[in-house]
């Protein structure tokens, strides 16, 4: 059998409100430190995308969340400069209350889509955000 090189996997997660706000965290480390992104992170070995997403959604923003769809998968291969990454996308519901930067999250905060052209954001989030809008306003 062939050697492959075999991309990394990632799952992002849009964590929303009622009224469509939604949690960034802006980045502790580089790739595009200080620049904000959705919270999300590397699957590990032996784990499916959904529990990464949960995990990773809980040790970046300190909400246990409920996944609500998954959104959609991204793999441009130069999407990440660490190296070729794919990513499934998810919007997800929790208590915002409890939002705390945690992890690689250097701040937290809450957002809405019109301040997205104030901002800077990470990697290819805001394609990301964008689909996540439409799926969370399409599936009320």
């Amino acid at each position: 059998m062939a050697n492959y090189k075999i991309p990394s996997i990632t799952a992002d997660i849009f964590i929303f409100d009622d009224d469509f706000n939604f949690i960034l965290i802006k980045r502790k480390n580089d790739p595009y430190k200080d620049c904000w992104a959705l919270p999300g992170g590397f699957v590990e070995y032996g784990e499916s995308v959904e529990t990464a997403a949960i995990r990773e959604a809980k040790e970046e923003t300190s909400i246990d969340v409920e996944l609500k769809n998954l959104v959609n998968v991204y793999s441009k291969p130069d999407r990440d400069p660490r190296g070729h990454t794919i990513t499934v996308a998810f919007t997800a519901k929790g208590n915002m209350n409890e939002m705390k930067a945690d992890s690689d999250a250097k701040e937290i905060a809450i957002f809405s889509a019109k301040d997205l052209d104030e901002i800077e954001i990470a990697f290819d989030h805001a394609q990301i955000i964008a689909d996540c809008l439409k799926i969370a306003k399409n599936n009320l």
